[in-house]
């Protein structure tokens, strides 16, 4: 029986296990296709793509871009994409230098509010060397005692309007959307329900995401609530755009497990239906 989760994290951004382990762990949850979807990184999707060959189960290639809308971080999942594309790779370069200089003032920040050794704090947790991000600060303030979990951590220091937060210069949604079709991907809109919006905030963002090029929103994420998935079921029906799911997946801390985002309902087209050779390979 088909169980799709299109939205994981691993180690190669900031997740908690191995691309390997996760697929392994994919597998024990019973996930047919997963898709392993790093922060602005692609180097675990071959051995990702090894894991699953070996223990059948289908892994699609993917990556989750970071990306600026009305000065507010979206993040655009590309899925089915060539990892060997030139202008994807050289993208992810350029994002990944953003998120170090981010990173240094970020500590900077820290360091002013009299928390010490931020940035080498943070890179005990980072487990590749070219990427650090909020999550690895978060998991620094827990170990360091500043807070008690990480959400605490965002909620209290590393959010919008809070005293550690930087803004990141990201591309366009136009821009990262352009990266993923350029690599032959589809290009989703990850956890719509995650930013914050009214409901015309919401309809102005998927407009602009579709007039970009974008084909598929995640309809089910772990960042939504009954009533989000509801409504984004409708916005799936009433923008023509495919729909996508997935859990979010970074480790045992996260809301859901791997494939415990509900099946998609009848009456949506698939995100897998618009490369269904690439799905069913």
């Amino acid at each position: 029986m088909l169980l799709a989760d299109l939205h994981s994290h691993s180690t190669a951004s900031d997740g908690l296990l191995t691309p390997i382990d996760l697929v392994l762990r994919a597998k024990r949850q019973y996930v047919t296709h997963l898709a392993l979807t790093d922060h602005d990184e692609i180097v675990g999707l071959a051995e990702a793509r090894a894991a699953g060959k070996a223990c059948q189960v289908t892994v699609i290639n993917g990556v989750e871009l970071s990306s600026l809308w009305e000065r507010k971080t979206v993040h655009i999942v590309g899925l089915f994409l060539n990892p060997d594309n030139l202008a994807l790779n050289t993208a992810l370069h350029q994002v990944r230098e953003t998120r170090h200089t981010r990173g240094k003032k970020i500590a900077e920040k820290l360091a002013a509010l009299g928390i010490a050794n931020a940035w080498e704090g943070a890179n005990h947790f980072v487990t590749n060397n070219d990427l650090i991000s909020r999550a690895h600060f978060a998991r620094f303030l827990v170990d360091a005692g500043y807070v008690a979990h990480q959400q605490k951590a965002f909620d209290r220091y590393l959010t919008e309007g809070k005293p550690a937060f930087v803004a990141p210069p990201w591309p366009s949604i136009a821009q990262s959307v352009a990266t993923i079709l350029g690599a032959g991907g589809v290009a989703v809109l990850a956890h719509p329900g995650r930013y914050h919006l009214t409901q015309t905030g919401r309809r102005r963002l998927i407009t602009e995401f579709k007039d970009c090029g974008g084909e598929a929103i995640e309809v089910f994420s772990s960042s939504h609530t009954p009533k989000d998935n509801e409504q984004f079921v409708g916005f799936a029906h009433y923008f023509g755009l495919a729909a996508s799911l997935g859990s979010d997946f970074h480790g045992d801390h996260s809301r859901f497990d791997l494939g415990e985002i509900p099946p998609l309902p009848d009456g949506l087209t698939p995100v897998w239906s618009l490369r269904e050779e690439q799905f069913y390979p």
